[in-house]
């Protein structure tokens, strides 16, 4: 019986300590909170840009090289993703502020005619790179893992990674934000 009290706030304790590590910030551009985590770069700490081409859900070639001078944003998904139906809303929200491109990953559908059945039930207005076989992740440099779907990066006009979402997008402007960073320190 008197183990129950200490257990108790053994619980509690344990509640407050997982509570507290979902939401922060730190000096090395990571902000976490609200089931995602952000990573911003500044222009002086990006690497080289990112090389990646494939075929679009409809057949269709897609490079990112073509996207170069403008913002790039990428979004990783796949149909069975709860997360990337929820955060499909902003996705499109941003793109249809015209202050970025967007492409789509989809790397875990089985056929890209279900990628593009679940993109057109959901209004996708941009085109999705079909990469099951995960080299599209391999592009990336560890920016990305194949288990932290949906993700989301963020290139700046050189085809460098300035910001990384791994999670849902849940705020509002959180994309908006992103772009105008990647826009505005571009050099």
């Amino acid at each position: 019986m008197k183990l129950r009290p200490l257990s108790g706030l053994l619980v509690l304790l344990s509640l407050l300590l997982v509570t507290m590590t979902g939401c922060g910030s730190s000096s090395n551009g990571v902000v976490s909170g609200g089931g995602q985590i952000v990573e911003f770069t500044t222009a002086a700490q990006r690497g080289t840009p990112i090389n990646l081409s494939g075929t679009s859900l409809d057949g269709k070639p897609i490079s990112v090289a073509n996207y170069r001078g403008k913002v790039l944003v990428i979004n990783f998904w796949w149909s069975g993703c709860w997360p990337c139906i929820a955060e499909a809303p902003k996705l499109k929200a941003a793109y249809a502020s015209g202050k970025a491109a967007f492409i789509g990953i989809n790397i875990l559908d089985n056929s890209a005619a279900q990628g593009l059945a679940f993109e057109r039930s959901l209004g996708i207005p941009y085109p999705s790179i079909y990469a099951p076989d995960g080299q599209a992740v391999l592009a990336f440099n560890g920016s990305v893992s194949p288990q932290v779907i949906p993700a989301t990066i963020v290139l700046d006009p050189q085809g460098r990674v300035a910001a990384v979402v791994r999670g849902l997008i849940t705020g509002n402007d959180t994309l908006k934000d992103l772009i105008q960073d990647a826009s505005k320190a571009a050099t």
